[in-house]
């Protein structure tokens, strides 16, 4: 009976976040525009999407940042845990914590702070401003992936690399680098995630002619619902769902094969 009712608890809480979501999808196959009326299943709105010239634009510069973002991030992120790895004392937990203010800070917070920092040093809001912004906020999410696989790596394991002739770039490139590659492809992952989900930094960040899909989604809703954009959330839900799906499947892989390892 506990199960049972734990079970349904779990299928109740789920329900509610994700009706909605379904309810969209369900109308972006509807024939008819009308939120209220199914006219039959159809596959032109997904069609028009990607005649959409907005759209298009909009998907162009959503992906090409998220991209370089998620590169610079992770390459900065990694070098940084390195460096945290290394630090010791108060400066090493004041660093930490510096770290976690993005995590923590609002969004809004953080997209006016970035918008006031490029109009003091004079930087025009356009394209170099989103990326930066995204490359910004990206870096804690890359820095936390990678230090708990820096962590389980002993010391021992770097000095005897050294002890056996390579040199600190080799002892790193050829004996870390290998055991922490998949904190790295997961801080990668989820800032690739976070850069193509973001609005409120994007928002405060762009100039006029460049924009993300969400940007463009907060635009278009304002005009009123299109099936267009329940097509396009609904590609946007599928593509972070398996995004997701992926970094926690390589997150258990990982967890298992360590367990194996200890044990």
């Amino acid at each position: 009976m506990k199960s049972f009712l734990m079970r349904s608890y779990t299928f109740l809480i789920f329900f509610f976040l994700y009706a909605p979501i379904l309810v969209l999808m369900l109308f972006s196959f509807n024939e008819s525009k009308s939120r209220g009326h199914w006219g039959g299943f159809t596959l032109k709105w997904y069609v028009e999407l990607f005649q959409d010239s907005q759209i298009v634009s909009a998907l162009y510069y959503t992906v090409t940042i998220a991209i370089i973002a998620s590169i610079v991030a992770t390459i900065i992120g990694t070098l940084a845990a390195i460096g945290l790895t290394n630090m010791r004392g108060l400066p090493k937990v004041i660093t930490l914590n510096l770290t976690y203010l993005p995590l923590l800070s609002p969004d809004i917070v953080m997209g006016i702070s970035l918008m006031l920092l490029f109009i003091f040093v004079k930087l025009n809001l356009g394209f170099l401003t989103m990326l930066l912004a995204h490359i910004t906020f990206s870096l804690p999410f890359v820095i936390f992936s990678v230090l708990p696989k820096l962590r389980q790596i002993s010391e021992d394991t770097y000095n005897a690399a050294l002890d056996l002739g390579a040199t600190p770039f080799e002892a790193y490139k050829k004996v870390i680098l290998p055991q922490i590659s998949p904190g790295i492809v997961t801080g990668f992952l989820l800032a690739f995630t976070m850069s193509i989900d973001d609005f409120v930094v994007s928002f405060f960040t762009t100039g006029s002619g460049v924009s993300n899909l969400a940007i463009s989604i907060y635009s278009m809703a304002r005009r009123g619902i299109n099936p267009k954009i329940n097509a396009l959330l609904t590609l946007m839900f599928i593509c972070i769902m398996l995004l997701l799906v992926f970094v926690n499947y390589r997150m258990s892989k990982e967890d298992n094969k360590e367990r194996r390892v200890d044990n």
